[in-house]
């Protein structure tokens, strides 16, 4: 890529001379021809003097390009870079000055294979009758959608006029009025392109509580409006430790299979996964997570995302404490936050190994010059990012100090982006007229911890009373046969306990068909409706090479996008040879029903072309 941003390897944009401040959109949603079509008022913050602007957009079909009064402006496209887009330049009729006024209006539509994009044919949906549409702009899909500076480092407000066939609801990442022929929205509160989101489809509300609602297809409303009824309990532990939700409205979209993440943070309307409908509650925590993002990342923002720890390791370590302070007896809760740490410990030494010849990658602040943001995404922000902070509250003195640290920290930054040293040096600068906390700063190994590949230097020191019980089973496994004792101490196992037992499984020595089966049977593994169970189950079947449980494993495989657990499983269908051709065979039957990220991730990890098959049917 040439003429890089200089906030952004991965923009052409530079919004050091002109900042995206607000956006007004104008669109029509075509479910036939599978485009967005429309309009884009651009309205920008001048800091220098300038002739042209410079925007990142990709496939987009440009109509016009001109200022508000009609006058058209020249522009240039340049040759487009793969998964990254084309270099919009717009040249000006005259110099602008700093803090002169700038809007540029553009006429467009998207292509029927835009990045951001997912279109669904009815076939596809859980009612089978409709098509549905939806959009996921995370890391730098937006410019498939809207010509813009489609990096974190600019944020800016929205207003959008939506209009979609009869009987549609329109959702976006914002605040939402209907009347009309169109539906209207607005977001006040400045966001980065990333979290520009838009949905379309046959679907139904449930009231959550004061602020909250849960949206699905007709087919799963009941369902989501049960598993998700302690959002606002959520929201308010959140607002106990961080302060304020300043976005208004929480609302929840419970989306088709398809979706590759358990859920998307989009300001207003979080996008989640149908996998999170347990039946129990269980997965929870998904949900908190993506309420935090509410403050640590969409508030508070990686400039880029070679600083995406910022956004997820944030927010997973606050995660884990909003969840923890549910738990109404301290001692509990303790233990409880330190054994969800655990388990993702383990997630994070699978992530390590499994990118040992990609060691960059594994460094909590990556070097993403020429490497695209997709390639990039793993455990290793989430899970090394939220230890680091971690290993940071131990050593300033506990959750009553950091915590203080973290409002503060929160507060300063908000509705700002920022890299890992303004992070770092606010950290230092708070803690300095304090000498026992600047002490033990002092001692951080900061080039090892933010720039060093593998595991991290310093692991805390995680109170590990709720794992010792299934300890105590692995311990046993060895045994024949397995003694009765194992389906006993089992079968009293909590939801996260079985977790991590079947996470521990896949580090030892692969179980023999015989014993596979007794674990399956005896523990309902077979049967479990819990994604996370049924995902450590495929992969304990595939370590065992049962043939018999292939079926089960590519069904899983297929009802559902999340890449959370496609990658893993395709990876370890890939390195069982003797079904290889079988797990290939499989993916590109079903590539066309995936999201663009999803197909691109999954075709370098079964070792095929680069070129994602774009198509959508």
């Amino acid at each position: 890529m040439a003429a890089l941003s200089p906030l952004d390897p991965s923009s052409f944009s530079h919004p050091d001379l002109a900042s995206l401040k607000h956006a007004s959109l104008r669109l029509n949603i075509d479910f036939d021809k599978k485009t967005l079509s429309g309009s884009v008022l651009l309205d920008f913050t001048v800091k220098s003097k300038i002739d042209n602007v410079i925007l990142d957009v990709s496939d987009l079909e440009l109509e016009s390009v001109g200022l508000p009064n009609g006058t058209q402006l020249s522009y240039s496209l340049g040759d487009p870079i793969p998964n990254f887009g084309s270099k919009l330049t717009i040249s000006l009729p005259k110099t602008v000055n700093p803090d002169e006024e700038l809007k540029i209006k553009i006429v467009y539509k998207t292509s029927p294979t835009a990045s951001a994009l997912q279109w669904l044919e009815p076939n596809q949906t859980s009612g089978k009758q409709h098509p549905y549409l939806f959009s996921q702009c995370q890391p730098i899909h937006a410019r498939s959608i809207l010509p813009c500076q489609d990096t974190p480092a600019v944020k800016f407000t929205y207003d959008a006029e939506v209009t979609a066939p009869a009987g549609f609801t329109v959702l976006m990442s914002a605040l939402r009025t209907e009347g009309g022929s169109a539906t209207s929205f607005r977001q006040p509160v400045p966001i980065p392109s990333y979290l520009l989101a838009i949905a379309a489809g046959r679907l139904e509300a449930r009231s959550l509580g004061p602020r909250s609602l849960v949206w699905s297809e007709k087919e799963e409303i009941e369902r989501s409006a049960w598993e998700f009824a302690e959002t606002e309990r959520y929201l308010a532990a959140a607002e106990r430790l961080v302060g304020p939700y300043v976005w208004g409205q929480y609302d929840l979209l419970v989306l088709p299979p398809s979706f590759p993440y358990g859920g998307m943070e989009n300001p207003c309307l979080t996008f989640v996964t149908p996998c999170l409908l347990a039946g129990d509650r269980s997965q929870a925590d998904v949900i908190v997570h993506e309420i935090m993002h509410s403050w640590t990342g969409n508030l508070v923002t990686n400039r880029n995302f070679e600083h995406f720890w910022l956004n997820e390791g944030f927010t997973v370590y606050l995660e884990r404490k909003v969840a923890a302070s549910l738990i109404e007896d301290k001692v509990t809760a303790a233990k409880s936050r330190d054994f969800h740490s655990l388990l993702g410990l383990n997630e994070l030494k699978e992530t390590v190994e499994v990118l040992k010849d990609s060691s960059a990658l594994t460094r909590l602040v990556p070097d993403l010059t020429g490497v695209h943001p997709d390639d990039s995404f793993s455990r290793v922000p989430y899970e090394k990012g939220s230890l680091f902070l971690r290993y940071l509250e131990d050593l300033t003195g506990g959750p009553a100090v950091f915590d203080e640290f973290l409002r503060s920290y929160l507060d300063h930054f908000k509705r700002q982006s920022l890299d890992t040293e303004q992070f770092k040096q606010y950290l230092l600068d708070y803690f300095k007229s304090r000498p026992a906390q600047a002490q033990a700063l002092s001692q951080v190994d900061w080039e090892t911890w933010l720039h060093g590949a593998g595991m991290p230097p310093v692991i805390p020191a995680y109170d590990t009373s709720m794992t010792k019980v299934v300890n105590e089973v692995l311990s046993q496994m060895a045994e024949e046969p397995l003694p009765a004792v194992v389906f006993e101490k089992a079968s009293a196992f909590t939801p996260h306990q079985l977790l991590l037992f079947l996470q521990e499984l896949l580090d030892l020595p692969p179980l023999s068909v015989e014993k596979l089966n007794q674990l399956g049977d005896k523990l309902k593994l077979n049967v479990s409706k819990n994604s996370e169970i049924q995902y450590r189950w495929a992969r304990l079947c595939i370590r065992s090479k049962d043939t018999t449980k292939l079926p089960q494993v590519l069904e899983f495989l297929n009802s559902q996008g999340r890449m959370k657990y496609a990658r893993p499983i395709y990876r370890d269908l890939y390195a069982w040879t003797e079904v290889r051709d079988q797990t290939i065979e499989n993916f590109l039957k079903n590539e066309p029903f995936m999201m663009h990220v999803s197909a691109y991730t999954l075709r370098k990890d079964l070792h095929l072309r680069s070129e994602v098959m774009q198509t959508s049917s």
